[in-house]
């Protein structure tokens, strides 16, 4: 029987270590669980918000209804031919998924090292990283529908995936749960080395014909070289979303800035590199009371104590406010602000 508690922290159930209370909190481990909490319509009609890893959320206030924790387990595997669909609970923890599929071979989520979070979260945000993103290797998911207690699946066409975008975050958001994903890699690599910091590793270490197991640890590398850990650093990884403008733009900014980072998406579109507006604008390793910006990334907003939720809010919206003013971009917040 599930059992509801009341008035608790959730300090430690988002890595920024923002200390705010739930109202009420449930932990989740299986599809039924949700069937029988939301048996009661107490929990329908109330403000909820569905919690994997806490990673890509900023508490900004106390929560006044019910987080629901998912914690469902279950990991397995099934190969066919040349192709291995992998199915794990909403709860498993991302980087657990990545290390069962490197340890075996299994290749198309080796880029994908080191991100933080849960597998549940993973299809919601479309995650990536080192020109990888999640849509690559999603095969299909299934999902409890709050409003009638059945569970619905989901292709990789139905979750109009797009950057950091997915149905779960618009038409679906606060419609459906995730409870397990099942993602289509294969026996054979085919890597994905084109992210320069990638490249630079590969050759300062040597290495000619790499293997997935390389492009882990290499990922893992840069990004603990990079990125602080939240267990004694509080931060949600990137904060921003590197922003995307016309090409037209693009030219005008490169001829007044041309160490301007970029990648090319097509369709007369350039990516910028978020990061690198950020610290160009002076704010890499700033500091302001207990927030800042990581000093190796800029893109990474830290809490280095005692920072509110709100406090960390309003430090990014100075960054947004000097973006806007130096180079006529508005980042936008990667993360979730509740």
């Amino acid at each position: 029987m599930i059992k509801v508690l009341q008035n608790h922290s959730l300090k430690k159930l988002n890595t920024f270590g923002v200390d705010v209370i739930a109202r009420y909190l449930v932990e989740i481990n299986s599809a039924d669980d949700l069937k029988e909490l939301f048996a009661n319509s107490k929990w329908k009609e109330m403000d909820r918000l569905v919690l994997g890893g806490g990673s890509n959320i900023l508490f900004t206030k106390d929560f006044e209804g019910l987080i629901i924790k998912i914690n469902i387990d279950g990991l397995k595997h099934e190969v066919k031919n040349d192709e291995v669909y992998i199915t794990a609970g909403g709860g498993i923890v991302w980087n657990d998924l990545v290390n069962y599929c490197v340890e075996r071979g299994f290749a198309g989520t080796e880029n994908l090292s080191l991100i933080p979070g849960s597998v549940g979260a993973s299809p919601i945000q479309n995650i990536g990283a080192y020109g990888v993103e999640l849509k690559d290797i999603f095969y299909s998911c299934k999902a409890f529908e709050i409003e009638t207690g059945n569970m619905l699946e989901f292709s990789n066409a139905d979750c109009a995936f797009g950057y950091r975008d997915s149905i779960f975050k618009n038409r679906l958001k606060g419609k459906v749960i995730i409870t397990e994903v099942t993602y289509k890699l294969s026996t054979h690599p085919n890597l994905n080395t084109n992210y320069g910091a990638i490249q630079q590793e590969l050759h300062k270490r040597g290495i000619i014909q790499p293997n997935i197991k390389d492009i882990s640890t290499i990922v893992s590398e840069i990004r603990v070289n990079k990125l602080p850990d939240p267990s004694t650093i509080g931060n949600a990884g990137s904060f921003f979303k590197n922003p995307i403008i016309m090409v037209d733009k693009f030219r005008h900014l490169q001829s007044t800035f041309p160490d301007i980072v970029h990648f090319s998406v097509g369709n007369g579109l350039e990516k910028i590199a978020a990061g690198w507006l950020i610290e160009k604008c002076g704010w890499k390793g700033k500091k302001m009371g207990e927030t800042g910006t990581w000093k190796n990334q800029a893109l990474v907003l830290v809490n280095y104590g005692n920072a509110t939720g709100s406090d960390i809010y309003s430090f990014s919206s100075h960054i947004i406010a000097d973006v806007k003013n130096t180079f006529d971009i508005e980042l936008e917040r990667e993360v979730n602000i509740i």
